[in-house]
């Protein structure tokens, strides 16, 4: 049955389609008495201060912190989860509008912990540690801790800064207000001649239109408008980035690149290496370029070409029940242990299949430590659900590892590493449904989908993870940045990464302006590298079959005990090195031969 016949309300839903969330509480009222008793007890957090260089006093406030921690994760996915099944329903959103304030409150009760632990004396948590077997578990917690001892300032600096923080955020503020509630884009002619209003929401489907017409106009429309803002969205950026210079500074680190990654231990040249990899193989994204300009039977490609889909297919419908053996297929290589929890996350409710009237949209795995890893799908019958499925389903086993073997305070993992087992399923599956299928237009839809997902995440988040070193460097150099600096910069790159054959319209110079991401400082490179190690991953899985998989659970079950590169490195997988990336561009051009073959 189609989903657009009418969507159902949520109680129309057959129950083994749901997700057991019933399983964190039974009811509202057994949430209220756990929410009500930590709403009593959380102050006694502040009674712990100032006595934290006592043993006896900091276990106890370490096992209260945790206990307290535990129930309040609970209390707050709960809600929140209950309150996206459907958002209309006013008894599961009066849950989180009494939940989100007083996570906010709970976090100032134990605000003072970090600097009291860094201001004591030098010694006295690693003599802690050596005398206690209890708070032998918490070594790596504490490392990472004190660690950061050096660019911590005094409590009143502290305290100045995080007054301050409102005010030198503004610049993200007032770039969001600006895009997303001022800026109007106007309207262009639809496939069948009927006016649509170009927004932010629709251009992503607009510039994969099959009428090049279409894609121009949404294309141009969209990029003169924000050339209209260009000053404005220059200042701003720029305000954000000396903020972030700022801040490092003030901080004392050597770069703002730095103080971005140190703190997880990664080591500046991860970054720098990842983006000398990909200029060393911009050959191979050029020679893409060429093959979709034949595919498209173009004499000319231009940047509102890209996007296009090379082949049309007929809509597949996949039942759940065959996207699960399918994914299942895919992911044979981990082994029979990672299946069996596979068929158990199906089985004992982790997952909340179709959309129904009010649910949120989209996808998420997300759990506490003391529930089940959840899956939100919105299963609408297509090939991509089913790559949505293995992908989450990645995320939820990796969980389910982690706590399974990890204490609450290693019970999650980095961004660094997040991407990577949700990436790796994808990648074996999709591998997995390209070597079955026999059809050569099916074939070719599956390599193409791949190569896409390569150029969007590898070589396009690296591309804007240079465009974010220049211009840092460029600030901290001591150089400015106007409007035509940042435009030149953006058109540079673009030309030197999509070659010769791509005609890079001068529209583009104003991409820039409508990333967000560039706003959050140096974040963007962990979608790449995240894809490079899960690439690196699904190689090794594939070849050398049981050796690897014992390494790859080895990272999942490593939770947040260790820092992030050290868990890949211990795993095989060494982000320090150009192996993971080079092994993605090794498949990559794995697949652009196949392609060159079908055509």
């Amino acid at each position: 049955m189609s989903q657009t016949m009418g969507l159902k309300s949520r109680n129309e839903i057959e129950e083994e389609s749901k997700w057991k969330i019933d399983k964190v509480y039974a009811s509202t009222e057994a949430w209220e008495k756990d929410f009500q008793a930590v709403k009593e007890k959380a102050p006694k957090l502040k009674e712990f201060q100032g006595r934290l260089g006592n043993i006896t006093d900091l276990k106890e406030y370490l096992k209260v912190e945790e206990e307290l921690s535990r129930v309040l994760e609970k209390l707050y996915v709960f809600a929140h989860m209950k309150s996206h099944e459907d958002t209309s329903n006013s008894e599961f959103q009066t849950l989180v509008n009494k939940i989100d304030p007083f996570m906010a409150q709970f976090s100032s009760y134990n605000a003072f912990f970090t600097p009291e632990i860094l201001s004591l004396e030098d010694g006295t948590i690693e003599k802690m540690l050596e005398s206690d077997d209890e708070l032998k578990v918490y070594d790596t917690f504490f490392k990472v801790l004190l660690k950061e001892k050096p660019h911590i300032l005094s409590k009143e600096m502290e305290e100045l800064l995080a007054s301050a923080s409102d005010c030198l955020g503004a610049s993200e503020s007032i770039y969001t207000m600006l895009t997303n509630a001022d800026m109007t884009f106007g309207t262009i002619k639809g496939e069948n001649g009927q006016d649509i209003e170009l927004t932010e929401g629709n251009y992503s489907s607009l510039i994969k239109s099959k009428d090049r017409r279409v894609r121009e106009e949404a294309f141009k429309l969209l990029f003169n408008t924000y050339k209209k803002y260009e000053n404005t969205i220059a200042t701003s950026l720029t305000s954000s980035l000396k903020t972030f210079i700022f801040y490092a500074k003030t901080r004392k680190y050597a770069s703002s690149l730095e103080a971005s990654l140190k703190p997880n231990d990664i080591p500046v040249e991860v970054y720098k290496n990842a983006i000398q990899t990909i200029n060393n193989n911009l050959k191979s994204l050029h020679r893409y370029v060429g093959l979709k300009k034949k595919l498209l039977g173009l004499d000319e490609i231009h940047m509102y070409d890209l996007y296009v889909s090379v082949i049309d297919l007929p809509k597949q419908h996949i039942e759940y029940s065959d996207a699960i053996e399918m994914v299942k297929e895919g992911l044979k290589p981990l082994g029979q242990e990672y299946l069996d929890i596979f068929d158990e996350g199906i089985k004992d409710g982790w997952v909340d299949v179709y959309e129904n009237k009010g649910k949120k949209s989209g996808a998420y795995s997300w759990g506490s430590y003391d529930t089940m890893p959840y899956v939100l799908l919105n299963y609408n019958y297509e090939l991509n659900d089913v790559s949505t499925l293995a992908h989450e389903m990645g995320h939820s086993i990796h969980s389910y590892y982690t706590r399974k073997e990890q204490p609450y305070v290693y019970g999650n993992y980095t961004l660094f590493c997040a991407e990577v087992a949700s990436t790796t399923n994808e990648i074996l599956l999709i591998n997995d449904l390209i070597n079955k299928e026999q059809d050569k237009n099916k074939k070719l839809y599956l390599i193409n989908q791949e190569l896409e997902q390569i150029r969007a995440t590898v070589y396009r988040q690296l591309m804007f993870a240079e465009f974010e070193l220049i211009t840092h460097e460029t600030l901290e150099n001591g150089g400015s940045l106007t409007s035509d600096d940042l435009d030149n910069i953006w058109y540079d790159l673009n030309k030197k990464y999509f070659g010769p054959e791509m005609i890079v319209d001068e529209e583009i110079k104003s991409e820039w302006e409508r990333i967000p991401h560039f706003y959050s400082d140096f974040y963007v490179y962990q979608y790449a590298t995240g894809y490079a190690a899960a690439s690196a991953f699904a190689k090794s899985i594939l070849e050398n079959g049981e050796a690897t998989v014992e390494k790859y659970k080895g990272f999942l079950k490593a939770g947040g005990s260790l820092y992030p590169i050290d868990t890949l490195k211990n795993a095989g997988v060494d982000m320090t090195t150009s192996m993971p990336l080079e092994a993605t561009i090794e498949r990559f051009n794995e697949l652009l031969d196949m392609l060159e073959e079908l055509i």
